[in-house]
């Protein structure tokens, strides 16, 4: 089991002192939270993408390149990239050089976003987000599987013999996760291509989660990837803890009503009991998360909303100390009756692995074909010397 955190990126005034961070404080918050993230034994860190107020990730590969270089084991990932907006081929190109330069510590989440005012920014029409997110992701497969692409779509340009630079690390793609909230066309998705199912599931109840996720594991197995139970399933979540539970609420709740994501809603016990989010001791937590594999399944990833609300950096860093504190129970409790034919959460070396098994895996070499000619120069360079 993957168990991390992921963050929105918001920018929120902390409601107990008045002061609201600045970009630049967010920022490198970030990479102070991913560092404490591995430091205390977490498996992911993962950052949105936005482009909007009051948020301020809108190039997470730049974020992650940098906690790269300053990181050794923790696996880097997004939550999520826009694969509705963004153009398949900086996605391919951005993500591949991310990989190379994390020595293969990379995966990314693909969501369609539910800020609508951001589509026609890129040029998009939000009434096409379903259609968008599947050619694009067709697309982004076919230029990291394919040396030379040719492509033609309904939503830009051809592509004419196309190389995507730099390949993918070791010549295999980062392994992806289809982000959701209530798209069951997007569970198809990730069913259909048998990559991973995230449900993020921070603002609904369990039984609409098990739903989805029940929907992606019998396409999953539709599609001949495996049994439904071998489904590569993700959620999310959230907590705020502290070691008096009531500690939790009283220090929690300020920050919970004014919040971007379900702030001047319904109270926090109401939210509470609808929703994942436990406010309460480590062990309260602990009981509600090793219960959700009665719902959903033996599951590969969990991961924790934590940075948000006008937190300060100082209690995100508690809240990490505190999941570390349970990380070795929680471990445990997920492994307990876990059959054997459960797989974990694919990596970059079990994929390699994997497409050396099957002998797929391919060492690529940079053969630049002139468009006019359809000869390499490396090609003719050989042919002159001989």
């Amino acid at each position: 089991m993957q168990i991390g955190i992921f963050s929105v990126s918001d920018i929120t005034t902390d409601p107990t002192t008045g002061h609201t961070p600045s970009e630049n404080e967010r920022i490198k918050a970030s990479v102070a939270i991913a560092k404490k993230a591995e430091e205390v034994g977490l498996d992911v860190y993962a950052i949105g993408e936005h482009h909007n107020e009051p948020f301020f990730s809108s190039s997470p590969t730049t974020t992650l390149g940098y906690i790269a270089a300053q990181t050794e084991r923790i696996l880097l990932s997004t939550a999520t990239t826009l694969i509705t907006t963004n153009d398949p081929v900086k996605i391919a190109e951005d993500f591949a050089m991310l990989q190379h330069l994390a020595d293969g510590r990379v995966d990314l989440m693909m969501g369609r976003g539910n800020t609508g005012p951001v589509y026609p920014w890129f040029g998009k029409d939000i009434r096409q987000g379903v259609a968008l997110a599947v050619e694009n992701y067709a697309l982004l497969r076919q230029l990291w599987t394919e040396d030379v692409v040719n492509w033609q779509g309904k939503f830009r340009t051809p592509l004419q013999g196309f190389t995507s630079t730099p390949r993918p690390l070791d010549g295999v793609a980062p392994f992806v996760w289809h982000g959701s909230i209530r798209t069951p066309e997007i569970a198809e998705q990730a069913a259909y291509y048998g990559d991973g199912f995230f449900h993020n599931n921070i603002f609904w109840n369990i039984e609409h989660t098990a739903q989805m996720v029940n929907l992606y594991r019998r396409r999953y197995e539709h599609y001949g990837h495996g049994a439904a139970d071998q489904a590569i399933v993700g959620l999310g979540g959230q907590f705020f803890m502290r070691k008096n539970s009531q500690d939790a609420v009283n220090e929690f709740r300020p920050y919970f009503d004014v919040a971007p994501v379900y702030g001047h809603g319904p109270s926090m016990e109401d939210f509470t009991e609808m929703t994942p989010l436990t406010v309460g001791s480590p062990q309260q937590v602990l009981e509600r998360y090793l219960g959700f594999t009665e719902k959903v399944g033996h599951y590969q990833r969990q991961l924790f909303l934590i940075d948000h609300a006008g937190l300060p950096l100082k209690t995100v860093l508690e809240q990490l100390d505190l999941l570390g504190e349970i990380l070795p129970e929680m471990r445990k409790g997920y492994a307990e009756g876990r059959p054997a034919h459960i797989p974990e959460a694919p990596t970059h070396a079990s994929l390699v692995e994997k497409a050396r098994a099957a002998g797929t895996l391919k060492e690529h070499r940079t053969v630049g074909v002139d468009d006019v000619t359809g000869q390499s120069p490396y090609e003719a360079a050989e042919k002159g010397s001989n």
